[in-house]
């Protein structure tokens, strides 16, 4: 009887289990059901069960960027991809990206950004929710007008220390530019966010310069890289073990230099500390004394920061400059253009924020390059509250990727898209919708220093300019589009350069 008692008490607990069990599939299946309805309408490219479309992702990026535009040309106004179980929604309409980036709800980067957590902590690139609101507000006055007076001149002195690197090219048949430009803005953004000089331009044995590349190149890879995904399986890789060791060398870099800037910060304020009067302020000086001894920003929140604007500073603007004279170097008419009004308007003026603002031709190269080479042709944001986009009920826990190289070449907006004319962001030029054209991203997580990154942009164009003539040596046709974090050539940016003399715009 006992015994029968135990089988039967045995034999519920079973059921009961069994139950809840059936139960808590039952409703993951109700739920997963619901949200494959949902994206039921959404163009697709043909997929397997279960792993979806990563078999046709597993190509060389440059081979994976291809079939993104592609399906782009093919699937209509927007399409979905499937990785493993994952949905990948693709905008490249005005109207499509709108209402995503207008959005102060959909604010959330994809989940690939955790790559970069370890070095850029939850900084402003990879932070969200309030902290990120907080943190923005707290940030935006640091790149007031004034202060990008003090960096224009930090601009201007390693512009020409570019200038005299580059004189070992003349006479050379080619030369890749994105290793230069690389350099000379990481020595720029060095300066402007630390006030330390590291001189990468002429020191590239500098073990905080080869750790920033290491970093920035691993993490970037992982995006594309479906294994690399895995923590557990990066850990034993060689990158994982590259990663990790670069990663201390950059934190312990800017840790030291924390400390540094603190003590002197500290002495400043208590009397103790004469400050050599050449010394600009720097970022960090400026999140030190936002920090309020760290009940605002911690001394690792304030190494996020930093860490976070040599990351993102760097990179997307010698990327930049790198497309900007590959563009001008295919195009050579706009060179004389910049030059004849940069003569005509600053004369014998020392170069300003306020000549570089009416330097009109500069800009509008700069903005068509943007155009048809974007920096950052892939944003993408992870969606955590329903959202409706061109009639389609997007589901929560679904990735949105607006393909901005795509978005860029909208034949309704720019006439002939694929062709380099800058006179279409001349101040008369035709108009075009705010969404059509987002070289910083939009809305409220647009670039928070993208007046900074433009300054720095201009001075580089416009004195490279000065001192030669550009040719670029690969035509549009042989151009390989990688698109990792930033959209680069895999072959780099090969160029050619002469010395100019100034006398003909005399």
């Amino acid at each position: 009887m006992a015994a029968t008692t135990i089988i039967m008490g045995g034999s519920w607990i079973t059921l009961t289990l069994s139950m809840c069990l059936m139960t808590i599939v039952l409703l993951l299946l109700v739920r997963r059901g619901k949200f494959l309805y949902a994206l039921r309408k959404v163009p697709h490219p043909p997929a397997f069960p279960i792993i979806g479309n990563a078999y046709q992702l597993c190509c060389s990026p440059e081979e994976a960027f291809k079939k993104m535009i592609k399906w782009a040309k093919n699937l209509g106004d927007m399409y979905l991809i499937w990785v493993g179980m994952r949905p990948f929604i693709f905008l490249y309409k005005a109207e499509a990206i709108q209402p995503l980036l207008s959005s102060s709800i959909h604010i959330d980067k994809s989940l690939e950004y955790e790559y970069l957590q370890p070095w850029l902590g939850t900084g402003l690139v990879t932070s969200t929710g309030e902290k990120w609101h907080f943190r923005r507000k707290l940030l935006t006055p640091t790149f007031h007008s004034g202060l990008l007076e003090v960096y224009l001149k930090t601009a201007i002195r390693e512009t020409n220390i570019l200038i005299s690197c580059l004189g070992k090219e003349v006479g050379k048949h080619s030369f890749d530019i994105v290793p230069y430009a690389k350099r000379a803005t990481l020595d720029i953004i060095c300066d402007s966010s630390m006030g330390y000089s590291i001189n990468a331009q002429t020191n590239f044995e500098n073990e905080y310069v080869q750790a920033v590349n290491t970093l920035a190149s691993i993490s970037q890879r992982r995006f594309l890289n479906v294994w690399m995904s895995f923590d557990p399986i990066f850990k034993l890789t060689t990158w994982g073990k590259q990663h990790d060791h670069a990663l201390r060398v950059t934190h312990g870099f800017v840790n030291r230099i924390i400390a540094q800037r603190k003590a002197e910060w500290k002495a400043k304020k208590d009397g103790n500390f004469c400050e050599r009067s050449n010394k600009h302020q720097a970022l960090l000086d400026l999140l030190l004394e936002l920090s309020e001894d760290g009940k605002v920003l911690t001394d690792d929140d304030i190494r996020d920061e930093v860490n976070t604007f040599m990351f993102a500073g760097h990179d997307t603007t010698a990327t930049s400059v790198s497309w900007i004279l590959y563009a001008l170097g295919r195009h050579p008419q706009y060179q004389e253009k910049i030059l004849e009004e940069y003569y005509e308007v600053a004369r014998t003026k020392e170069l300003s924020l306020d000549i570089l603002s009416k330097l009109t031709w500069l800009d509008a190269c700069i903005k068509e390059s943007w155009r048809v080479y974007p920096v950052v042709p892939l944003i993408a944001r992870q969606i955590y509250n329903p959202i409706i986009i061109l009639g389609h009920d997007i589901p929560v826990g679904s990735t949105v990727i607006i393909n901005s190289f795509v978005l860029h070449r909208d034949p309704r907006y720019f006439p002939e898209p694929d062709i380099y004319r800058p006179e279409r962001f001349l101040p008369n030029g035709p108009k075009y919708p705010s969404y059509a054209f987002v070289p910083f991203s939009a809305g409220s997580r647009n670039c928070i220093g993208w007046k900074y990154a433009t300054m720095i942009m201009k001075v580089v164009i416009l004195e490279m300019l000065k001192n030669f003539h550009v040719e670029a040596i690969d035509s549009e046709d042989q151009l390989r589009f990688i698109s990792e974090l930033v959209l680069h050539n895999a072959d780099g940016l090969r160029l050619k350069i002469t010395p100019r003399t100034q006398e003909a715009y005399s």
